[in-house]
């Protein structure tokens, strides 16, 4: 009995994700060949070129993929804290040590955004930055923070916290720089904290 339409799409769309995503990981987005992952995969490159336009489109899903999946692992790093707080720093920090994993390190902070341009412009961005401002207006609600502008806050967190990962991904020295981008940042979220202290001492 012959798959449904629909079901087969999803199986050919996978398929080339997956072999892309092997290529992409380990030789990199210059050195990936279309015709490798595509034979790898069964499949041809009129496959590729009808469900992702080409190379740079299987990126997008790739990247889409990956996202998705650091995104569950934060959500769970931030669940398991025993504050709110807690969570939403080390959930920051979290995303920014995942640099050191070295298929997230190639594909999402040194290929993607030399093939892709600015984070901030992708299509995910968006959708981060709302997640951050909701935890932002949730933490000033309950007194933990600051007075600040939830959207503001949120865009200048998600780029501090994507220049450090991608500042760590091309360092010639990862491990040090994570460690050093990770006392710097957890410095900068401290301040919405102290800044808080001040006026709760002023009052």
């Amino acid at each position: 009995m012959a798959k449904p339409r629909k079901e087969m799409i999803a199986e050919t769309r996978a398929k080339l994700i997956a072999a892309a995503r092997r290529a992409f990981g380990t030789i990199g987005y210059a050195e990936a060949s279309m015709d490798d992952f595509t034979a790898e995969a069964g499949l041809t490159r009129g496959a590729l070129y009808h469900h992702f336009g080409d190379k740079r489109g299987l990126l997008q899903a790739v990247i889409q993929e990956i996202d998705a999946e650091m995104t569950e692992r934060l959500n769970k790093v931030s669940a398991d804290a025993p504050t709110r707080w807690q969570g939403f720093v080390e959930e920051n920090v979290a995303y920014v040590e995942m640099a050191l994993e070295p298929e997230i390190q190639r594909i999402m902070f040194r290929d993607g955004p030399s093939v892709l341009g600015d984070p901030s412009t992708w299509p995910n961005a968006n959708g981060c930055i709302a997640a951050v401002a909701r935890t932002i207006s949730a933490l000033k609600s309950e007194g933990a923070i600051a007075d600040i502008d939830p959207e503001a806050g949120a865009r200048l967190i998600v780029a501090a916290s994507s220049g450090a990962a991608q500042w760590i991904a091309n360092s010639e020295d990862p491990k040090e720089t994570s460690r050093r981008a990770v006392d710097g940042f957890r410095t900068l979220l401290e301040g919405l904290r102290a800044h808080e202290d001040e006026i709760r001492r002023a009052v």
